[in-house]
């Protein structure tokens, strides 16, 4: 699922509301999004630069309430629910680093 996070729209509530979607829960049922990345952290690393200068790129990735999240460049998220991913691509990620 992609999903497309608003101008002002803070990306650490885009992704409570993208895996709630995806997982067709209510976003008070999953587990805090602190229990996988600090939300404020996350949030800082896509605001804009002092002076209101967006920023460019960035990629995050991060597993939240059973799905592998990606974000790009502060402006879209990737969900894919672990389930649907075969062994085989969860244990190259795991081995490449990038899957904690």
């Amino acid at each position: 699922m992609e999903y497309e996070i608003g101008p002002n729209e803070p990306v650490s509530t885009a992704v409570v509301r993208a895996v709630s979607a995806v997982q067709g829960r209510e976003p008070c049922s999953l587990q805090p999004l602190a229990d996988a990345v600090d939300p404020g952290a996350l949030d800082a690393l896509f605001a804009p630069q002092c002076g209101g200068t967006p920023r460019v790129g960035g990629r995050l990735s991060f597993v939240f309430n059973g799905c592998h999240v990606t974000v790009d460049n502060g402006e879209y998220l990737t969900l894919q629910l672990l389930e649907d991913r075969s062994c085989d691509e969860r244990d190259e990620e795991y081995l490449d680093g990038r899957f904690r």
